[in-house]
């Protein structure tokens, strides 16, 4: 096979990556046409790896992209003023990267990976363009924009008003409907974070963390074992959490 030949290969496996990607129907929106999905697969650098530990984009520099995981799992974190990390969000396959920059010159936070990680980069220029000559995604990237929103809304209230218990529930129901979105099981799954990282994200000592999943794994509503986690009792979980059994956290 000439090189010619092989380009025109691989160009052609890369165009049909976004149609037969089973995670698609999440970060891409359904009513985009095979045409108009051929234009956004012209714009995307799919498949870019990242070991653990890597930045997909540092707080503060240039920003140039958003980014869709389609394996592993990435942590956004801030540097506060007074130089301490504070972890913002978990991103799981499927969802979007970078989304909170959109409206500013530099990224609003750091992405880093807590497992080696595939993503997929949209160039914001790029895709701004696109977005401009297709109304169904730019309604899209709205809908995402506007759930992050509510996510920030939401995880203030979590931190301002909620006991511990009352946070780790939430949390552990947000992971089990987003693994649920990705046809996984909702009630047995690998925790991605290390529990110092959920003890930052929820406001917490990382011994609260620990008390916490020991007095659920004793009260039978949960099972654990390092990271893995079964939810024994979900309806539990729910009553914990009282307003948040439906609204998750991020």
């Amino acid at each position: 096979m000439n090189q010619a030949n092989r380009l025109h290969q691989v160009a052609s496996q890369l165009k049909a990556t976004c149609n037969k990607c089973s995670l698609s129907n999440l970060c891409l929106p359904l009513a985009l046409e095979e045409n108009d999905l051929e234009r956004l697969e012209d714009i995307v650098l799919q498949g870019k790896i990242f070991n653990r530990g890597e930045h997909i984009f540092d707080q503060s520099t240039p920003f140039k992209s958003c980014f869709a995981v389609r394996s592993g799992s990435v942590k956004t974190s801030i540097i506060t003023e007074g130089g301490d990390e504070q972890v913002t969000g978990f991103f799981m396959p499927g969802e979007l990267i970078g989304l909170d920059s959109m409206a500013t010159d530099n990224y609003a936070c750091t992405a880093k990976v807590l497992e080696r990680t595939s993503v997929c980069e949209f160039p914001v220029e790029k895709l701004e363009q696109l977005t401009r000559k297709l109304p169904e995604l730019q309604h899209h990237m709205y809908h995402l924009m506007s759930q992050e929103i509510q996510n920030s809304h939401q995880l203030a209230m979590l931190l301002s008003k909620n006991t511990a218990e009352e946070r780790i529930a939430a949390l552990l129901l947000s992971l089990s409907s987003r693994f649920q979105r990705r046809r996984m099981s909702p009630t047995n799954f690998s925790l991605p974070m290390a529990r110092n990282d959920i003890a930052n994200f929820l406001g917490l000592a990382v011994e609260t963390v620990s008390r916490v999943f020991t007095r659920f794994q004793n009260q039978g509503i949960i099972k654990a074992r390092g990271r893995e986690v079964e939810l024994l009792d979900v309806e539990a979980l729910q009553l914990v959490t009282r307003d948040f059994a439906r609204q998750g956290c991020r």
